[in-house]
Order: C-alpha cells, then structure tokens, then sequence
C-alpha cells in the first residue's frame, strides 16, 4: 500500500473511536480552561492509539502534547474542544478534536517511512482565551516544521479572512443612592458604560472596512430604585492586522474614558487571555490541502467563484506568524444555521458531522503525507529561520 493508504487505513480503523470522542465531548460542553473531561478523553484517546503523552504542559491543567514517530520533520495537528457559553459545541470543537487526534493516527502509521515525527498538542480555550498562544510562548510550536487542523463551517473554504481580536472587559465604578429619595447623591455606573456605548455606535460610522466592536453588559446594577455603583462589560475588538487593532483599541479606550469623565466614574479595563492576530496561511501547504480534500469528493465551489473569504479570529492565527500553518474551513450541512447558533451545535452530532470528522481527519493526514513527499517544500519548511 501507499503511504495515502496505510494512513487512510489507520483512520479507518479508528472510526469507532474518533465518533465516540466526538459525540462524548459535543455531550460534555466545558468553558476555556475548564475542559478537564475533554480533554482527558482526548489525551486517553492518543494513548490508546499509542502515542506518548505529556498532560498539564505549559501550566495548564487542560492542555497536553501526545507524540509518536521520531522522524525529522515535525507536523503538529492542534485539537480543540472548548465549548461556548449556553449554546455549547455551537463551533463544532468536538468535530475538530475527532479530526485532529485521526489525522495523528493516520500519520503514526507512516511515520517511519516518511521520517516523520507526529505531534497532536491538546489547545484550550481557542474561544477566548488563547491556548495555543500559551503553548507558543512556552515553546511547544519551537520544533513544529508545520501545524495543521480543520474548522466545522457551513461551506467548504480553503481559507478565512482572520481578524486580530482584543478580548477585554471594561468596569465603572460609581456610588450607590436611593434612585427617587436622594439621586443626587450616586454616581451612576450604568450611565457611564450607556455614555460609552453611545460613543461606540457613533465611532462605527468611521471605522474602517474590517474594523469591528462588539460587546455585552456582564452586569448592569442590582435593582432598579438603586444608583448602579458597579457595571460590567465584555467586549471584543476586531481588525485586520495587528497593528489596525492597536490604533482601534485608542479609538475605543477613548470612548470607554469619556463615560468615566462625564459621570465621574472610574474606569478599569481588564485585558481576558491573549490577542489573536491575523493569520497568514502557507499557500503551498493550502494547495496540498486542497488536492487532498478534493480526493475525498469535497469541493471548493466558492473559492473557484472568488466569493470573499468569511471573516472569523481564532488564535491559531498567532501560530501561523511562527510556524507555517493552514485552518481551512470543513463543510457540514447546517439547514442555514451559522457558527455559535444552537442549531449549529445540533448540527455538529450526526451522520453528516461523523462523516466530515473522518473526512476531515484524512485530508489532514493526506495534506501531510504530500508536504513530506514534496522535497522543496519540506526542505523550506525545515530550513527556515
């Protein structure tokens, strides 16, 4: 058999076990750095597969590195399974982790022969957070030639527009006061985030194509004849580069201190995890995705027509400015539901979800396969600095 083959084969035999991890996770959905029966099943999963595996790296309870192979190329599959707030695997992680952990052991079965080592790295809290940016900055991408995964959406894309993002929440701090006996007494919280907000709207007038604000109130006051004396928003910004977020955010801090000076408030903001830069997907890698998922019978419709790439962050975008990378976007049918809509989360268990898992999973190993058969490719990604 071919290399293409013995890896397919391997995935294939592991069908059982991947579908079972998939539905056990899309059943246990679990918060950023809280995934502990996540990512426990997955870590087990690699060891029964016999990879080595390496829990609580990088200080983190919920992220891990399983090996096998000890070959001189290094390729990374990044498993996610962080679950969003009440609507659960609406991202399709589970999905993600299924594919990830079956590519690994497609690629263990050829490892040898391609003189590969095979790496599955367990990300936490890729909604938020930014477990792979913890992983890079302690080093478990240093030794990665090339690092690879596939996301649920509800079309097949090779590759999305990702925007650097900002995750942050902003606090006023007022005065309490009886809201009809003594309101001249308070310093009211929520007017100051309601001034802000305001701000905000009229600042979207002149953003720039890209630029993106959004935002929740965490907590708004604790009854209505009470002057809020504490109010809390989550806010995420979003623009093209790294350098647009920066000049983005002053806008926007600007905003936020002027609900402070008009009230007499103060402000605190507080930054949540890391930011997520914009991603720069490797082309040749790409191509070879696409020739593999193209094997499989999906196809690229929309590429083909130009239609613009979709526009999502994600913080394997900061793995792709260190190590050369691809996230293409993995087709499920979703009745027209979008990402982070329950009826998406619904749409991530199933037949059609369980068949693009193992697709997914053998495209990853196939895209592999051809990066280490292809010697001007593998010597550039070997060779870089």
């Amino acid at each position: 058999m071919t290399p293409d083959e013995r890896a397919t084969s391997a995935v294939e035999g592991a069908r059982d076990d991947l579908i079972d991890l998939s539905h056990f996770i899309h059943a246990h959905p679990e918060l950023g750095y809280e995934e502990f029966e996540s990512a426990e099943a997955v870590a087990r999963a690699a060891e029964a597969h016999g990879f080595t595996v390496e829990r609580g790296i990088a200080g983190l309870t919920t992220a891990f590195r399983a090996t096998a192979g000890h070959g001189a190329f290094h390729v990374a599959l990044c498993a996610e399974y962080d679950a969003l707030p009440d609507v659960g695997h609406a991202c399709g992680h589970n999905i993600i982790a299924a594919a990830s952990l079956g590519a690994a052991i497609g690629l263990a079965a050829v490892a040898d022969e391609l003189d590969l080592t095979v790496v599955l790295l367990g990300t936490p809290s890729e909604e938020g957070g930014g477990g792979k940016i913890d992983l890079l900055n302690a080093g478990y991408f240093d030794d990665v030639h090339a690092a690879m995964m596939v996301h649920p959406w509800p079309t097949e894309r090779l590759d999305a527009k990702c925007l650097a993002v900002d995750h942050f929440d902003v606090r006023y701090d007022g005065r309490e006061a009886h809201a009809s006996a003594a309101p001249w007494e308070g310093v009211n919280a929520l007017d100051a985030l309601t001034i802000a907000q305001v701000s905000l709207s009229l600042l979207r007038q002149q953003l720039r194509p890209g630029d993106q604000i959004h935002g929740i109130v965490v907590e708004g006051g604790s009854a209505a004849n009470i002057i809020p004396s504490r109010v809390v928003g989550r806010y995420m910004c979003r623009a093209t580069t790294s350098a647009r977020l920066a000049e983005l955010r002053e806008r926007t801090d600007r905003c936020f201190r002027a609900g402070a000076l008009a009230t007499g408030a103060s402000l605190t903001v507080t930054e949540l995890g890391s930011a997520f830069t914009h991603m720069e997907s490797d082309p040749d890698i790409l191509r070879h995705y696409r020739r593999a998922a193209e094997s499989l019978g999906r196809t690229f419709e929309l590429d083909n027509r130009g239609e613009p790439a979709p526009t999502l962050s994600t913080d394997m975008a900061n793995v792709s400015l260190a190590v050369p990378s691809i996230h293409p976007l993995l087709a499920i049918p979703t009745n027209g539901a979008v990402n982070h809509q329950p009826e998406f989360a619904a749409a991530c268990l199933g037949d059609a979800a369980d068949a693009a898992a193992i697709d997914g999973a053998v495209a990853l190993a196939r895209t592999a396969i051809l990066v280490a058969q292809d010697p001007p490719l593998r010597r550039r990604l070997m060779e870089r600095p």
